[in-house]
């Protein structure tokens, strides 16, 4: 069992930064794939970047050049450094990790707005 808490939504202005968190349980957390994903109020849940236990990542297309995905496996702790963030970005943001099977945590709402 892995269980995912997220931490650092908020409220950010148009053009502003927020860096969430995710803290995994799990004694091997440095194999897990992990990655963000996002819903939308009336939208369905997408992707939007992953990070592989060897490092590699991917993005969604509407988050690239913005976003970052990174990883502290000694923390068992993967991030989402959020750059110039817009209203489209709004959203309860997901972690999930994929171990044994795929995970998710309770979400974190970040909100855009001036």
């Amino acid at each position: 069992q892995v269980q995912l808490v997220e931490s650092g939504g908020g409220l950010v202005q148009p053009g502003g930064s927020l860096r969430l968190s995710c803290a995994a349980s799990g004694s091997i957390f440095s194999m897990y794939v992990m990655g963000w994903y996002r819903q939308a109020p009336g939208k369905q849940r997408e992707f939007v970047a992953q990070i592989t236990n060897g490092g590699y990542t991917t993005y969604a297309d509407a988050v690239k050049g913005r976003f970052t995905i990174s990883r502290d496996n000694a923390k068992n702790t993967v991030y989402l450094q959020m750059n110039s963030l817009n209203s489209d970005d709004t959203a309860v943001y997901y972690c999930r990790a994929h171990a044994d099977k795929v995970y998710w945590g309770q979400g974190t709402q970040v909100t855009v707005s001036s």
